[in-house]
């Protein structure tokens, strides 16, 4: 059963972006089991009803082509396979949804169906809808635009997108130690999300994990 998260978990993160290093890491894997991995392995359980099955991500990272060599990543993420997101980090707790790594054809479907006028249009609502809510409109972007662009496009600033997501966070307060504020926060803002993670199953497919 989900009991929330402690300062413990908050602080295993502030000690690991401090030293990010095996011995580190060694001496406080308890904490991390105990205070990160299961309780939001118990959040997301909470939350399987309504958004499906939550997949935590290995906390090593993947250094073979990283300048970066640092072992740990600094947050614990797991994700739902329609595209739903979640992370602890020491700067508390963050919630996302959309299109985060597309495959070439995802891409190339993502840029068909928002320069449509229909599912464009679509999706631009959606986006303006999000805003206004508060939530940040993040993800990777190009500088000028898609090769054979119209520059005067309508939602040239969507099609610029090459990741596309939508994401609020809260900083670690004491409330985050309160089961059912947490679940109630997370349940309204992936409710929030879901018209930008339904049109993207719609007119892109599943969404592409690689972090």
């Amino acid at each position: 059963m989900f009991t929330g998260f402690s300062d413990e978990a908050f602080a295993f993160y502030e000690g690991l972006q401090a030293d990010n290093s095996k011995p580190y890491w060694t001496s406080h894997k308890d904490a991390y089991e105990r205070h990160v991995r299961e309780p939001l392995t118990e959040l997301c359980a909470e939350l399987e009803d309504e958004f499906g099955a939550v997949k935590l991500f290995r906390p090593y990272r993947d250094v073979r082509f990283s300048k970066d060599k640092s072992p740990y990543k600094t947050h614990q993420g797991g994700h739902t396979g329609e595209g739903f997101y979640v992370q602890v980090d020491a700067d508390g707790l963050m919630v996302a949804g959309g299109m985060y790594a597309p495959t070439p054809d995802q891409l190339r479907r993502y840029r068909q169906a928002v320069a449509s006028d229909t599912y464009g249009a679509e999706l631009q609502a959606v986006v303006d809808d999000l805003r206004a809510a508060g939530m940040e409109i993040a993800g990777d972007r190009l500088k000028t635009r898609p090769r054979g662009t119209d520059p005067g496009h309508p939602r040239l600033d969507l099609l610029r997108h090459r990741s596309l997501y939508a994401r609020e966070g809260w900083p670690a307060d004491p409330w985050m130690s309160d089961p059912d504020e947490v679940i109630a926060r997370v349940r309204a803002s992936w409710r929030r999300l879901r018209p930008l993670v339904t049109w993207g199953r719609e007119h892109i497919g599943p969404p592409d994990f690689t972090r």
